[in-house]
């Protein structure tokens, strides 16, 4: 399984977004290699991860994101669940889970009850320590401007505030969980 082909196949008919998710899917993974390095005994699965942060996006075809390109009928919050769909049909089961869980840090049953998000009823967060890597790696990049640029800590923490409170604190529990420096450069600490 080749996830760059995987991508130019579902998306040969849009090579704008296709192009996008192989230059995000490539920052995306060198981040979570980055933070995996640092922490060796997490005994992180870099096969996997790599697979993973390609494919985590592929089902935002079908969502309405005119920013970068897609025209779909969906709303943005469901293109985990829809590639968790995609790649199950192409057997790949663990992947597909990245995809449903690492939207905005993880949505939680009460979540989607309470602000009505439009997804199924349950718990949508990353569980494994690859799902809660690629999460965590994805936050530090944008896909509608600058999309090879690391966006600081600060931002990504103010830009999870506007979802609750629930997203910031699991951002900061996989800063302590990578040992991800909040205030400093993140070649100044390694996972102890």
């Amino acid at each position: 399984m080749e996830p760059v082909d995987i991508l130019k196949t579902v998306y040969a008919d849009s090579p704008m977004v296709r192009d996008l998710l192989l230059i995000h899917g490539r920052v995306v993974g060198e981040k979570a290699l980055e933070i995996a390095d640092r922490c060796p005994e997490l005994a992180i699965d870099r096969n996997f991860v790599i697979e993973a942060a390609f494919l985590h996006d592929i089902g935002i075809r079908e969502c309405h994101a005119s920013s970068i390109g897609c025209f779909g009928n969906l709303p943005y919050v469901q293109h985990g669940m829809v590639g968790r769909r995609m790649l199950e049909e192409r057997g790949l089961f663990r992947h597909a889970l990245v995809c449903e869980r690492h939207v905005a840090m993880g949505i939680d049953r009460e979540e989607i009850q309470k602000r009505r998000i439009p997804l199924p009823d349950g718990d949508m967060l990353p569980i494994t320590i690859e799902e809660k890597l690629v999460c965590f790696a994805d936050k530090f990049f944008s896909k509608d401007h600058n999309p090879e640029q690391e966006k600081p800590v600060e931002n990504i923490l103010k830009g999870l505030s506007r979802y609750g409170e629930k997203q910031t604190r699991r951002f900061l529990e996989c800063c302590e969980l990578f040992r991800y420096p909040i205030h400093s450069s993140p070649s100044e600490e390694t996972c102890r």
